[in-house]
Protein backbone atom coordinates (compact mmCIF):
# COMPACT_ATOMS: atom_id res chain seq x y z
CA UNK A 1 0.00 0.00 0.00
CA UNK A 2 1.40 3.43 -1.00
CA UNK A 3 2.75 5.88 1.57
CA UNK A 4 -0.08 8.33 0.78
CA UNK A 5 -2.59 5.69 1.82
CA UNK A 6 -0.71 4.92 5.01
CA UNK A 7 -0.68 8.62 5.88
CA UNK A 8 -4.46 8.76 5.38
CA UNK A 9 -4.92 5.76 7.69
CA UNK A 10 -2.83 7.43 10.41
CA UNK A 11 -4.99 10.54 10.12
CA UNK A 12 -8.11 8.40 10.33
CA UNK A 13 -6.81 6.73 13.49
CA UNK A 14 -6.65 10.17 15.15
CA UNK A 15 -10.08 11.31 13.98
CA UNK A 16 -12.13 8.18 14.65
CA UNK A 17 -11.85 7.59 18.43
CA UNK A 18 -13.42 10.95 19.44
CA UNK A 19 -16.20 10.38 16.91
CA UNK A 20 -16.79 6.87 18.21
CA UNK A 21 -17.00 7.94 21.84
CA UNK A 22 -19.63 10.52 20.92
CA UNK A 23 -21.66 8.40 18.50
CA UNK A 24 -21.27 4.69 19.29
CA UNK A 25 -24.43 2.64 19.57
CA UNK A 26 -25.20 1.20 22.99
CA UNK A 27 -24.88 -2.51 22.22
CA UNK A 28 -24.94 -5.14 24.99
CA UNK A 29 -21.55 -6.65 24.11
CA UNK A 30 -19.94 -3.24 24.54
CA UNK A 31 -20.92 -3.06 28.20
CA UNK A 32 -17.62 -4.63 29.29
CA UNK A 33 -14.41 -6.16 27.96
CA UNK A 34 -15.10 -9.72 29.13
CA UNK A 35 -13.49 -11.92 26.42
CA UNK A 36 -16.36 -14.42 26.45
CA UNK A 37 -18.86 -11.65 25.73
CA UNK A 38 -16.82 -10.04 22.96
CA UNK A 39 -15.96 -13.43 21.43
CA UNK A 40 -19.60 -14.55 21.40
CA UNK A 41 -20.75 -11.29 19.83
CA UNK A 42 -18.07 -11.34 17.15
CA UNK A 43 -18.94 -14.89 16.12
CA UNK A 44 -22.63 -13.98 15.96
CA UNK A 45 -21.98 -10.79 14.02
CA UNK A 46 -20.00 -12.51 11.27
CA UNK A 47 -23.21 -13.14 9.30
CA UNK A 48 -25.81 -11.14 11.25
CA UNK A 49 -26.62 -7.45 11.66
CA UNK A 50 -26.18 -6.03 15.17
CA UNK A 51 -29.89 -5.23 15.56
CA UNK A 52 -30.81 -8.84 14.80
CA UNK A 53 -28.00 -10.35 16.90
CA UNK A 54 -28.98 -8.45 20.06
CA UNK A 55 -31.79 -10.79 21.14
CA UNK A 56 -29.79 -13.91 20.27
CA UNK A 57 -26.82 -12.63 22.28
CA UNK A 58 -28.92 -11.94 25.36
CA UNK A 59 -30.72 -15.29 25.14
CA UNK A 60 -27.45 -17.20 24.69
CA UNK A 61 -25.79 -15.51 27.68
CA UNK A 62 -28.86 -16.04 29.83
CA UNK A 63 -28.67 -19.79 29.19
CA UNK A 64 -24.86 -20.14 29.07
CA UNK A 65 -23.41 -17.23 31.07
CA UNK A 66 -19.74 -18.16 30.88
CA UNK A 67 -17.17 -20.32 29.10
CA UNK A 68 -17.56 -23.16 31.58
CA UNK A 69 -21.32 -23.32 31.01
CA UNK A 70 -20.84 -23.37 27.24
CA UNK A 71 -18.24 -26.13 27.51
CA UNK A 72 -20.53 -28.26 29.70
CA UNK A 73 -23.71 -27.83 27.63
CA UNK A 74 -24.96 -30.58 25.33
CA UNK A 75 -24.67 -29.79 21.63
CA UNK A 76 -28.41 -29.82 21.02
CA UNK A 77 -28.85 -27.01 23.56
CA UNK A 78 -26.15 -24.92 21.88
CA UNK A 79 -27.62 -25.45 18.42
CA UNK A 80 -31.12 -24.59 19.63
CA UNK A 81 -29.82 -21.33 21.11
CA UNK A 82 -28.18 -20.62 17.74
CA UNK A 83 -31.34 -21.41 15.77
CA UNK A 84 -32.07 -18.63 13.29
CA UNK A 85 -28.51 -17.33 13.08
CA UNK A 86 -27.46 -19.88 10.46
CA UNK A 87 -23.94 -21.15 9.71
CA UNK A 88 -24.24 -23.64 12.56
CA UNK A 89 -20.58 -24.67 12.31
CA UNK A 90 -19.89 -21.39 14.09
CA UNK A 91 -21.84 -22.61 17.12
CA UNK A 92 -20.11 -25.98 17.11
CA UNK A 93 -16.68 -24.34 16.89
CA UNK A 94 -17.66 -21.96 19.67
CA UNK A 95 -18.30 -24.92 21.94
CA UNK A 96 -15.14 -26.73 20.80
CA UNK A 97 -13.11 -23.64 21.68
CA UNK A 98 -14.85 -23.35 25.06
CA UNK A 99 -13.84 -26.92 25.85
CA UNK A 100 -10.25 -26.18 24.86
CA UNK A 101 -10.25 -23.20 27.23
CA UNK A 102 -11.72 -25.25 30.10
CA UNK A 103 -9.89 -28.54 29.54
CA UNK A 104 -6.50 -27.33 28.32
CA UNK A 105 -6.15 -23.74 29.54
CA UNK A 106 -7.58 -24.06 33.03
CA UNK A 107 -10.62 -21.97 32.19
CA UNK A 108 -8.56 -18.87 31.40
CA UNK A 109 -9.19 -17.16 28.08
CA UNK A 110 -5.90 -16.70 26.12
CA UNK A 111 -4.66 -13.10 26.26
CA UNK A 112 -2.41 -12.99 23.19
CA UNK A 113 -3.33 -12.78 19.52
CA UNK A 114 -1.49 -16.04 18.85
CA UNK A 115 -3.28 -17.83 21.69
CA UNK A 116 -6.70 -16.58 20.62
CA UNK A 117 -6.00 -17.45 16.98
CA UNK A 118 -5.35 -21.12 17.87
CA UNK A 119 -8.90 -21.60 19.21
CA UNK A 120 -11.25 -23.59 16.92
CA UNK A 121 -13.28 -21.37 14.61
CA UNK A 122 -11.23 -18.24 15.28
CA UNK A 123 -9.71 -16.54 12.25
CA UNK A 124 -7.52 -13.44 11.89
CA UNK A 125 -10.46 -11.03 12.15
CA UNK A 126 -11.97 -12.51 15.32
CA UNK A 127 -8.57 -12.90 16.96
CA UNK A 128 -7.73 -9.27 16.17
CA UNK A 129 -11.07 -8.04 17.51
CA UNK A 130 -10.75 -9.88 20.83
CA UNK A 131 -7.06 -9.04 21.23
CA UNK A 132 -7.58 -5.32 20.66
CA UNK A 133 -10.94 -4.83 22.40
CA UNK A 134 -10.35 -7.05 25.44
CA UNK A 135 -6.59 -6.86 25.92
CA UNK A 136 -5.62 -3.55 24.30
CA UNK A 137 -3.23 -5.18 21.85
CA UNK A 138 -2.30 -3.47 18.54
CA UNK A 139 -4.07 -6.05 16.40
CA UNK A 140 -6.29 -4.89 13.52
CA UNK A 141 -9.60 -6.67 12.93
CA UNK A 142 -10.35 -6.54 9.22
CA UNK A 143 -13.95 -7.45 8.43
CA UNK A 144 -16.25 -6.36 5.61
CA UNK A 145 -16.94 -3.01 7.24
CA UNK A 146 -13.24 -2.24 7.65
CA UNK A 147 -12.42 -3.37 4.11
CA UNK A 148 -15.07 -1.02 2.76
CA UNK A 149 -13.95 1.95 4.87
CA UNK A 150 -10.26 1.52 4.04
CA UNK A 151 -10.98 0.87 0.35
CA UNK A 152 -12.92 4.11 0.02
CA UNK A 153 -10.54 6.12 2.17
CA UNK A 154 -7.50 5.14 0.14
CA UNK A 155 -9.10 4.15 -3.20
CA UNK A 156 -7.57 0.70 -2.74
CA UNK A 157 -7.17 -0.67 -6.26
CA UNK A 158 -7.25 -4.43 -5.64
CA UNK A 159 -10.06 -6.88 -5.05
CA UNK A 160 -10.69 -7.18 -1.31
CA UNK A 161 -11.88 -10.79 -1.65
CA UNK A 162 -8.41 -12.29 -1.33
CA UNK A 163 -6.50 -13.19 1.83
CA UNK A 164 -3.56 -11.26 0.38
CA UNK A 165 -5.59 -8.04 0.26
CA UNK A 166 -6.93 -8.51 3.78
CA UNK A 167 -3.39 -9.06 5.06
CA UNK A 168 -2.11 -5.99 3.21
CA UNK A 169 -4.84 -3.81 4.74
CA UNK A 170 -4.24 -5.30 8.20
CA UNK A 171 -0.50 -4.62 7.88
CA UNK A 172 -1.19 -1.03 6.83
CA UNK A 173 -3.52 -0.49 9.81
CA UNK A 174 -1.25 -2.07 12.43
CA UNK A 175 1.09 0.95 12.87
CA UNK A 176 -1.99 3.14 13.42
CA UNK A 177 -2.83 1.43 16.69
CA UNK A 178 -1.75 3.24 19.83
CA UNK A 179 -1.41 1.83 23.31
CA UNK A 180 -4.64 2.37 25.23
CA UNK A 181 -6.81 3.13 22.19
CA UNK A 182 -6.55 -0.18 20.36
CA UNK A 183 -10.02 -1.42 21.22
CA UNK A 184 -11.59 1.94 20.47
CA UNK A 185 -9.92 2.13 17.07
CA UNK A 186 -11.08 -1.38 16.17
CA UNK A 187 -14.65 -0.62 17.18
CA UNK A 188 -14.69 2.82 15.58
CA UNK A 189 -13.68 1.37 12.19
CA UNK A 190 -16.43 -1.24 12.51
CA UNK A 191 -18.97 1.35 13.62
CA UNK A 192 -18.17 3.72 10.78
CA UNK A 193 -18.66 0.92 8.26
CA UNK A 194 -21.89 -0.26 9.86
CA UNK A 195 -23.56 3.13 10.33
CA UNK A 196 -22.00 5.70 7.96
CA UNK A 197 -19.90 4.10 5.21
CA UNK A 198 -22.65 1.56 4.66
CA UNK A 199 -22.60 -1.50 2.37
CA UNK A 200 -25.94 -0.93 0.66
CA UNK A 201 -27.17 2.44 -0.47
CA UNK A 202 -25.59 5.87 -0.38
CA UNK A 203 -23.00 6.37 2.39
CA UNK A 204 -23.40 9.23 4.84
CA UNK A 205 -20.42 11.19 3.58
CA UNK A 206 -21.89 14.45 4.87
CA UNK A 207 -21.68 13.28 8.49
CA UNK A 208 -18.56 11.15 8.18
CA UNK A 209 -15.65 12.29 10.39
CA UNK A 210 -13.25 11.22 7.63
CA UNK A 211 -14.85 13.03 4.70
CA UNK A 212 -12.03 15.57 4.55
CA UNK A 213 -9.36 12.90 3.98
CA UNK A 214 -11.33 10.27 2.03
CA UNK A 215 -10.12 9.91 -1.56
CA UNK A 216 -13.35 8.30 -2.80
CA UNK A 217 -15.34 11.20 -1.34
CA UNK A 218 -12.95 13.70 -2.89
CA UNK A 219 -13.32 12.11 -6.33
CA UNK A 220 -17.02 11.24 -6.08
CA UNK A 221 -16.07 7.60 -6.55
CA UNK A 222 -17.53 5.80 -3.51
CA UNK A 223 -19.62 3.48 -5.74
CA UNK A 224 -16.46 1.94 -7.19
CA UNK A 225 -15.13 0.68 -3.85
CA UNK A 226 -14.45 -1.85 -2.57
CA UNK A 227 -13.38 -3.72 -5.69
CA UNK A 228 -14.52 -7.34 -5.74
CA UNK A 229 -13.91 -10.41 -7.85
CA UNK A 230 -16.78 -11.63 -10.00
CA UNK A 231 -18.77 -14.26 -8.12
CA UNK A 232 -19.72 -17.60 -9.62
CA UNK A 233 -23.43 -18.18 -10.16
CA UNK A 234 -25.05 -20.19 -7.39
CA UNK A 235 -26.07 -23.76 -8.13
CA UNK A 236 -29.85 -24.38 -8.15
CA UNK A 237 -31.30 -27.38 -6.28
CA UNK A 238 -35.01 -28.27 -6.36
CA UNK A 239 -36.35 -29.85 -3.19
CA UNK A 240 -39.67 -31.47 -2.33
CA UNK A 241 -40.26 -31.08 1.42
CA UNK A 242 -42.84 -32.97 3.48
CA UNK A 243 -44.69 -31.86 6.57
CA UNK A 244 -46.08 -35.20 7.76
CA UNK A 245 -48.67 -35.11 10.56
CA UNK A 246 -50.16 -38.00 12.45
CA UNK A 247 -52.58 -36.61 15.01
CA UNK A 248 -50.58 -34.08 17.04
CA UNK A 249 -47.22 -35.52 15.98
CA UNK A 250 -44.92 -34.17 13.26
CA UNK A 251 -42.13 -36.07 11.48
CA UNK A 252 -38.56 -34.81 11.49
CA UNK A 253 -35.21 -36.42 10.84
CA UNK A 254 -31.57 -35.57 11.45
CA UNK A 255 -29.35 -34.50 8.58
CA UNK A 256 -26.06 -36.32 7.91
CA UNK A 257 -23.12 -35.56 10.20
CA UNK A 258 -21.19 -33.94 7.35
CA UNK A 259 -22.11 -31.42 4.69
CA UNK A 260 -24.51 -28.50 4.52
CA UNK A 261 -26.52 -28.03 7.77
CA UNK A 262 -24.72 -31.06 9.20
CA UNK A 263 -26.39 -32.79 12.12
CA UNK A 264 -29.39 -30.47 12.29
CA UNK A 265 -33.06 -31.45 12.17
CA UNK A 266 -35.14 -31.18 9.02
CA UNK A 267 -38.49 -32.15 7.57
CA UNK A 268 -38.22 -35.20 5.28
CA UNK A 269 -37.30 -34.07 1.79
CA UNK A 270 -35.76 -35.14 -1.48
CA UNK A 271 -33.93 -33.43 -4.32
CA UNK A 272 -35.66 -33.59 -7.69
CA UNK A 273 -34.23 -32.87 -11.14
CA UNK A 274 -36.45 -29.91 -12.03
CA UNK A 275 -39.32 -27.75 -10.78
CA UNK A 276 -41.90 -29.72 -12.79
CA UNK A 277 -41.09 -32.78 -10.66
CA UNK A 278 -42.31 -31.03 -7.49
CA UNK A 279 -45.89 -32.30 -7.81
CA UNK A 280 -48.47 -33.39 -5.20
CA UNK A 281 -48.48 -36.93 -6.62
CA UNK A 282 -44.68 -37.18 -6.41
CA UNK A 283 -44.78 -35.78 -2.87
CA UNK A 284 -47.41 -38.34 -1.85
CA UNK A 285 -45.28 -41.11 -3.35
CA UNK A 286 -42.28 -39.86 -1.37
CA UNK A 287 -44.32 -39.86 1.85
CA UNK A 288 -45.54 -43.39 1.11
CA UNK A 289 -41.97 -44.57 0.45
CA UNK A 290 -41.09 -43.41 3.96
CA UNK A 291 -43.90 -45.53 5.39
CA UNK A 292 -46.06 -42.60 6.53
CA UNK A 293 -49.27 -43.67 4.67
CA UNK A 294 -50.37 -40.23 3.39
CA UNK A 295 -54.15 -39.83 3.62
CA UNK A 296 -54.82 -36.25 2.56
CA UNK A 297 -52.77 -33.30 1.34
CA UNK A 298 -53.78 -30.24 3.35
CA UNK A 299 -51.31 -27.60 2.12
CA UNK A 300 -48.91 -26.78 -0.69
CA UNK A 301 -46.46 -23.87 -0.52
CA UNK A 302 -43.11 -22.86 -1.98
CA UNK A 303 -40.13 -20.69 -1.10
CA UNK A 304 -36.44 -20.23 -1.88
CA UNK A 305 -33.56 -20.42 0.58
CA UNK A 306 -30.20 -18.99 -0.46
CA UNK A 307 -26.84 -20.23 0.80
CA UNK A 308 -23.47 -18.84 -0.25
CA UNK A 309 -22.96 -21.20 -3.19
CA UNK A 310 -26.35 -22.84 -3.69
CA UNK A 311 -30.03 -21.95 -3.85
CA UNK A 312 -32.69 -24.35 -2.63
CA UNK A 313 -35.95 -23.89 -4.55
CA UNK A 314 -38.33 -25.63 -2.17
CA UNK A 315 -41.91 -26.78 -2.54
CA UNK A 316 -43.55 -27.99 0.64
CA UNK A 317 -46.48 -30.39 0.98
CA UNK A 318 -48.41 -30.98 4.20
CA UNK A 319 -50.04 -34.39 4.61
CA UNK A 320 -52.27 -36.00 7.20
CA UNK A 321 -50.85 -39.48 7.63
CA UNK A 322 -52.05 -42.84 8.91
CA UNK A 323 -48.76 -44.21 10.22
CA UNK A 324 -45.68 -43.09 12.16
CA UNK A 325 -42.68 -45.06 10.84
CA UNK A 326 -39.85 -45.47 13.33
CA UNK A 327 -37.30 -44.36 10.74
CA UNK A 328 -38.50 -40.80 11.44
CA UNK A 329 -38.65 -38.96 14.74
CA UNK A 330 -42.15 -37.85 15.73
CA UNK A 331 -42.51 -34.79 17.94
CA UNK A 332 -45.18 -32.27 18.87
CA UNK A 333 -45.05 -28.75 17.51
CA UNK A 334 -44.13 -27.54 21.02
CA UNK A 335 -41.24 -30.02 21.32
CA UNK A 336 -39.90 -28.96 17.94
CA UNK A 337 -40.15 -25.28 18.87
CA UNK A 338 -38.59 -25.80 22.30
CA UNK A 339 -35.93 -28.48 21.87
CA UNK A 340 -34.74 -29.08 18.32
CA UNK A 341 -32.74 -26.78 16.07
CA UNK A 342 -34.63 -26.43 12.80
CA UNK A 343 -32.62 -24.49 10.17
CA UNK A 344 -34.11 -21.41 8.57
CA UNK A 345 -34.37 -23.27 5.26
CA UNK A 346 -37.26 -25.33 6.68
CA UNK A 347 -38.93 -22.75 8.88
CA UNK A 348 -41.41 -21.41 6.27
CA UNK A 349 -43.08 -24.83 6.29
CA UNK A 350 -42.97 -25.07 10.09
CA UNK A 351 -44.72 -21.71 10.33
CA UNK A 352 -47.73 -23.09 8.47
CA UNK A 353 -48.55 -25.41 11.38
Amino acid sequence: MMQTSRTILHQAASLLPPWYRANARALPWRADKEPYHVWLSEIMLQQTRAAAADAYYRRFLSALPDVAALAAADEETVLKLWEGLGYYSRARNLQKAARVIVDELGGTFPDTYEGIFTLPGVGPYTAGAIASICFGLPCPAVDGNVLRVVSRLTEYDKSVDTDEAKKEIADALRPCYRHGDCGVLTQSLMELGACVCVPNGVPGCGVCPLNGICLANKHGAWERYPLRSQKKARRIVYKTVLLLECGEMIAVRKRPAKGLLAGLWEFPNADVPERSAQTPDAAAALAASLGAKPLEMTLQTEWTHIFTHVEWHMRGFRFACGAMPETLRWVTREELARELALPGAFRPLFETI
